[in-house]
């Protein structure tokens, strides 16, 4: 999945095993706008009727723009131009103050009151803002995170009204810079690159499947004893994804309910041993669960990285030792949202934990995924945990997004793969240019690799899904990366052993070309 990337700059210092303290540090500043006195030429626009600085309730002036009923629905803003070597491979943090008054209902989520950079570089525009802003509301704080292309060649700032009627005030504009693209030359360390990469483990490869939570001893058997598989990522998954009961459950209640799957894990690690089969205890729902937007409340709440940080320790006290877990997989497809100051963004809350599992347990594998959920091109923006040993590196593949995910939740035409999809054709070598972040990471750091999730909607038209899982695992096993099938025996829409249109979903009387592919490699391992 692909969302936006959010960081915060913040240093960290740990004492003891039961606090965090946090010394926030200011990130650097780009672009700061009031609007105590006309601009002048460096916006455009300032001139126009129904453009005006007017004075606030503090007495200050403002920035006023108004899209009268009497003209109808239409736009109307002023632009800025912004020096685009500053931004360039930047991720951003934009804050306005901004207030409204009868902004009509827009046609479209991204019209309406506008915040919003515009930035132009080969790859084509990006228009970068936050939706949703209409109606009437006083003075409040917008804010949005912002990635710009490194190949940016002209970045604007926009401020106005789309396609509604009404009036909005604009002020306090500030753009900080809240992380940098990550640069691949120089990275390479002879000294790191002489020695083996780490895995974890003595197979060639761990070939495998996310399971299901109702999967019992018999479904195991089935996988790894009829099918081959040599590997589980065990998700610790309360209700559903990506919202659950833990959205709005108690810390002991959290607690009481891993207690539960601690427990089933017990009674089926044995028969993961007796197979052969690794495990990854893999974390898919965090103390707070997710928000609406499906950002974690993890990196909004003190508490709840406290809990995180608790949670691990438990796991690792219960579980180091056991021959048939392989590694911690430490948050499913991390999402931050913007990181309060004084709290821990994901690489800093990632780093401490990974330091307590190291203090309890030095033998398993610690697994991370960049934010936001998981994506190849989230590598790009992430650094290695600096300080700990034996840690893999995990992406998720839903790419593309629309062909993968097609009328799971909306209905749409159905998309071939291979094939033309939103003007551009996905093939085995588009599928290569998607993962490029990976394979960057992965030989700059000397790093282990690992694909815990990847899959195709079972109802992509023809043999679509076979196709695109093929030529996915295809590259997986040309890059030497372990990987895990999402999902077997779990929800029938990802089910390689179901057949039929959405609504009529049934089991296939025999093996599904999709299933058969999986064995294939699954039987490699054997």
């Amino acid at each position: 999945m692909q969302r936006m990337i959010l960081f915060c700059c913040a240093v960290v210092v740990f004492y003891g095993t039961g606090s965090v303290e946090a010394r926030a540090e200011t990130p650097p500043l780009l672009f700061h706008q009031t609007f105590r006195e006309l601009p002048g030429d460096s916006w455009t626009g300032m001139g126009q009727a129904n453009v005006s600085l007017e004075k606030s309730g503090t007495g200050e002036p403002v920035l006023k723009i108004t899209r009268p009923q009497s003209q109808g629905v239409g736009s109307i803003s002023v632009t800025t131009e912004l020096p685009s070597d500053s931004f360039c491979g930047k991720r951003v943090r934009v804050t306005a103050r901004i207030k409204a008054e009868k902004v009509s209902q827009p046609p479209n989520a991204w019209n309406g009151v506008k915040c919003m950079l515009h930035a132009v570089s080969p790859g084509g525009d990006k228009w970068l803002q936050k939706d949703n802003l209409t109606g009437t509301f006083d003075w409040q704080t917008i804010e949005l995170i912002a990635v710009i292309p490194p190949d940016t060649t002209r970045i604007q700032l926009i401020l106005g009204l789309e396609n509604v009627t009404g009036t909005a005030w604009f002020d306090e504009i500030t753009i900080h810079e809240i992380g940098t693209m990550r640069r691949t030359s120089d990275v390479t360390n002879p000294v790191i690159t002489a020695q083996p990469v780490y895995k974890g483990h003595d197979q060639t490869r761990l070939r495998g499947a996310m399971i299901g939570t109702n999967v019992g001893e018999r479904d195991i058997r089935v996988l790894g004893g009829e099918w081959g598989a040599n590997h589980i990522r065990w998700q610790l998954l309360w209700g559903g994804f990506p919202n659950g009961p833990a959205d709005t459950a108690t810390r002991q209640q959290y607690r009481d309910w891993l207690e539960r799957e601690y427990k089933r894990l017990d009674q089926l690690l044995p028969v993961c041993e007796e197979l052969g089969m690794l495990i990854v205890i893999d974390l898919h729902t965090p103390p707070g669960g997710r928000d609406k937007d499906a950002n974690m409340p993890l990196f909004q709440k003190k508490e709840l990285q406290e809990e995180f940080l608790h949670t691990w320790e438990v796991i690792a006290s219960r579980f180091k030792g056991n021959k048939a877990v392989w590694a911690y997989d430490l948050l499913n497809e991390p999402c931050e949202g913007i990181v309060p100051d004084g709290l821990m963004n994901w690489h800093q809350l990632a780093t401490a934990t990974a330091k307590r599992i190291r203090n309890i347990d030095p033998e398993r594998a610690v697994i991370v995924e960049p934010a936001p959920w998981g994506s190849p091109d989230s590598l790009d923006w992430f650094e290695p945990l600096e300080g700990i040993n034996n840690v893999v590196y995990s992406v998720h593949m839903y790419l593309p997004h629309k062909f993968t995910h097609q009328s799971v939740y909306d209905d749409i035409e159905p998309l071939n793969y291979p094939g033309e999809i939103d003007g551009k054709f996905w093939d085995k070598e588009q599928l290569r240019k998607a993962l490029e972040p990976v394979f960057r990471f992965q030989k700059d750091y000397h790093a282990h690799i690992y694909l815990g999730e990847f899959s195709a909607i079972r109802w992509a038209p023809g043999d679509s899904a076979y196709r695109y899982l093929k030529d996915c695992i295809g590259i997986f096993e040309e890059n030497d990366w372990d990987w895990a099938y999402h999902a077997f025996r779990e929800w029938d829409g990802w089910s390689v052993e179901h057949t039929g249109p959405k609504n009529a979903t049934r089991l296939a009387e025999s093996p599904t070309d999709r299933q058969l592919l999986l064995m294939e490699y699954f039987q490699l391992g054997r």
